[in-house]
């Protein structure tokens, strides 16, 4: 009696254990095969088993039910950033392209400006001078675009050096023919020099002047000179200056040299 007692109770638990596990688990959830292994010890182990994979489970946090559409947005993004990237990239070697061409191109039209420069200054260089010779040269790098200029200049009687071992009137000269170079490779309507004779002797101002006038009637430039120097005005063609006749009161005075000549000639010859 007692053993057919203990069965009923068994298989009422075993009853109620299958509802709880067919409500936790579903009706068609496979069952793994019983143990063969039933003592008590068997059954201690597998509940302290339960037990810590229920506290796993607890650990890790409650379901996220909206896993599946984060992910796909999630997805959505990444593929986003990875058509942004290609189009970076894209435009990244294109522009690596574009930056290739404009160097090429700019080392080709600054070694063709440069062989100009150099043409026009050493032969400047001699007029100015009456002799000697000058020359650039790029210093530094291969790359027309990275170099550095370096002037040679060695006047007559001299040997080729530095600027800084030149004299202030050859160092102003030899700065003259290379702006004026550069001036003759792209000239301008109207070009001002201020004191440029302020440092040069009279025979050097000859030589200026002169090349003013043959810069002049090259490519018809007009030349504004402000100067001092009276042999410098002496060549120009118009003068203009502030005279103050009246003590506080400035007036601007302007002379045609040409027409003055022509005054003066004709005057002496009546």
């Amino acid at each position: 009696l007692r053993a057919e007692a203990e069965a009923r109770q068994a298989e009422a638990a075993a009853e109620a254990l299958g509802a709880r596990m067919a409500e936790r688990l579903g009706e068609s959830t496979p069952l793994p095969p019983a143990p063969e292994d039933l003592s008590d010890a068997a059954e201690e182990r597998a509940r302290r088993k339960a037990e810590r994979l229920a506290k796993e489970r607890e650990d890790m946090g409650p379901v996220n039910l909206r896993a599946e559409q984060e992910m796909a947005e999630i997805e959505e993004r990444i593929g986003g950033i990875d058509r942004e990237r290609d189009e970076i990239a894209s435009a990244i070697a294109k522009l690596r392209g574009s930056v290739g061409h404009l160097n090429r191109e700019g080392r080709e039209r600054l070694r063709a400006v440069f062989d100009r420069v150099d043409s026009e200054f050493r032969a400047l260089f001699t007029k100015l001078f009456g002799g000697g010779r000058a020359h650039l040269a790029l210093v530094g790098s291969d790359d027309p675009l990275e170099a550095g200029l370096e002037i040679y200049a060695e006047p007559p009687g001299k040997k080729l050096s530095a600027l800084s071992l030149l004299s202030g009137g050859e160092q102003a000269l030899t700065a003259l023919s290379l702006i004026f170079a550069v001036f003759r490779c792209q000239p301008a309507p109207v070009c001002v020099l201020d004191e440029v004779d302020a440092p040069l002797d009279d025979a050097n101002v000859e030589r200026l002047c002169g090349l003013l006038e043959i810069m002049a009637s090259d490519s018809g430039t007009r030349f504004l000179v402000v100067t001092h120097h009276p042999l410098t005005m002496a060549r120009m063609h118009r003068l203009y200056g502030v005279t103050m006749q009246e003590r506080g009161v400035s007036r601007l005075l302007s002379v045609d040299l040409s027409a003055a000549v022509e005054m003066v000639e004709g005057q002496g010859a009546g």
